[in-house]
């Protein structure tokens, strides 16, 4: 069962995104991000680029040639999706295609919309047995 974890309070949600995503490709973790927004796609490809500061994590969007070899990948949909290891939620609906990973990242911003979306999806999660760990942000994002 996909294991669920919730980074509630953060101060900028793509930055957590970033870090996040570079943790586990640190870890060689498979990752894919998913902002079916494309302004948002956009803005996180721009970020990964030089989050951590002194590096940049390896990514690219699912239909690039190199996706398949590449750790950390940037989708708007979950069509062809080379692995099912970490999925990254950058969207407010919940994925449809969450349960076929093996992690869920969902990442709660500070704002009263993002909450209650938020509590949404937890509440959608929850009622469906998936165990759920929450990580407190508001003491600075980690």
């Amino acid at each position: 069962m996909t294991r669920i974890d919730f980074y509630h309070d953060a101060a900028d949600r793509l930055q957590v995104a970033c870090r996040l995503a570079a943790k586990a490709a640190q870890q060689n973790l498979r990752v894919l991000i998913y902002a079916p927004e494309a302004e948002t796609a956009r803005a996180i490809d721009r970020l990964l680029w030089t989050t951590p500061p002194t590096g940049f994590v390896p990514h690219c969007m699912t239909h690039d040639r190199l996706a398949a070899e590449t750790p950390v990948l940037i989708a708007g949909d979950a069509e062809a999706v080379p692995h099912d290891e970490v999925l990254v939620n950058l969207s407010t609906e919940r994925p449809t295609h969450f349960a076929r990973f093996q992690r869920l990242v969902e990442i709660v911003g500070r704002e009263d919309a993002d909450r209650a979306a938020a509590r949404d999806r937890f509440r959608f999660y929850r009622e469906r047995g998936y165990q759920i760990y929450t990580h407190d942000l508001s003491h600075g994002d980690r």
